[in-house]
């Protein structure tokens, strides 16, 4: 059994016990929850209410932790113990089979003109990850549940490692203010395990559509311009292996988002060559094929060592469809970013910003 939650009132040198009260209405409960959703331990987003699911029924709410594992919430109201686990398994079987765009599309029913990226950016400071819902938790949410249901969650829980809970509330009024108190019948951990099942990833993860490509332009004083990269048509990277390696990955007619961090996205351009050490490669100037080092550049590309392949700076030319100068970039919360010098373009939130921003859907 849980642990009984108790309230004393101190007056003086004694103890008051506060006698817990019911909820007026259910869905009080479920608002206060949809309000601060901590109040079931954990940060999440709430991201849909009274959800209605393909077999008739409705999920009290449904969440979305840091990870993007979706919450199951169900409110237990008048139902025999084997119904709610049950009904609360269902739901979750049913959740299970949602792609990354279902989880979308229940958001805006919920939160219309409100992309999912930017509220989870805004909840967790975080880029909302590739893989949304690959594993799901299952809350029921009570003020007392009988032998036989915390029976059944814990089989589920300890002996088949099912992420199912229950969270109990107390409520209390004394003096005119209202309080809350909080137990688990089982005691939480890090519940959401993700699956390993790639069959599941397909609709969990945005698919590439096989020509976009993200681009960290790097700027740094002394080093690489942005300047540089948006007059003669080039991206590049260098000072080690890791910096240079993603960006041989890109290959003629790839499509590619430049970005400065901390600044934003500077350029969409097409990709017209493959990698070359900065020093080697040749861009077409003024009407030329011309050496790109041997042009008036603002930036230093350049660096002890650079003999070696694998320290050089390497560059990529790029004939551009839209730039904007170091300082202008484009950016909203929840688009994407990543540490990776090229890496494949996944989220379609990303992709539409930046086309919108730059006029490239008018073209």
């Amino acid at each position: 059994m849980p642990a009984e939650m108790g309230l004393w009132r101190v007056d003086g040198e004694k103890l008051t016990r506060v006698v817990p009260t019911a909820v007026s209405l259910e869905s009080q409960l479920e608002s206060y929850i949809e309000s601060d959703a901590s109040m079931l331990g954990e940060a999440l987003l709430i991201i849909g209410r009274q959800v209605p699911t393909a077999h008739g029924g409705f999920i009290d709410l449904l969440a979305l932790d840091e990870t993007a594992a979706v919450y199951v919430i169900e409110l237990k109201r008048d139902k025999t113990p084997r119904e709610t686990t049950a009904q609360v398994i269902d739901y979750g079987s049913w959740v299970a089979t949602l792609g990354r765009a279902d989880i979308q599309a229940i958001f805006e029913n919920y939160q219309p003109g409100i992309a999912l990226e930017e509220a989870f950016a805004e909840m967790f400071n975080e880029t909302l990850p590739l893989e949304v819902n690959s594993s799901q938790v299952l809350t029921i949410v009570a003020s007392s549940v009988d032998p036989a249901t915390e029976r059944i969650v814990r089989f589920l829980h300890e002996e088949y490692a099912l992420p199912i809970n229950v969270v109990f509330f107390r409520h209390f009024v004394d003096g005119g203010n209202s309080y809350f108190a909080r137990s688990w019948l089982v005691e939480p951990t890090s519940q959401a395990a993700p699956t390993s099942a790639s069959s599941r990833r397909s609709k969990t993860r945005e698919r590439w559509n096989g020509t976009d490509w993200y681009v960290s332009f790097g700027e740094y004083e002394g080093g690489r311009q942005w300047s540089d990269g948006r007059k003669y048509g080039f991206v590049s990277a260098g000072g080690g292996e890791w910096f240079s390696r993603t960006l041989k990955n890109l290959k003629p007619g790839a499509r590619v988002f430049a970005c400065i961090p901390k600044d934003g996205y500077v350029g969409v351009g097409t990709v017209l060559g493959e990698a070359e050490r900065f020093d080697e490669l040749k861009v077409e100037y003024q009407g030329a094929e011309t050496l790109l080092a041997s042009l008036a550049l603002d930036g230093n590309y350049r660096r002890d060592g650079d003999e070696n392949d694998n320290v050089a700076e390497w560059a990529v030319p790029v004939q551009w469809s839209h730039t904007v100068p170091s300082g202008q970039g484009f950016w909203r919360t929840g688009m994407f970013a990543n540490q990776n010098s090229a890496t494949r373009l996944r989220q379609q939130f990303t992709i539409e910003q930046v086309s919108t921003a730059f006029g490239l859907n008018e073209e």
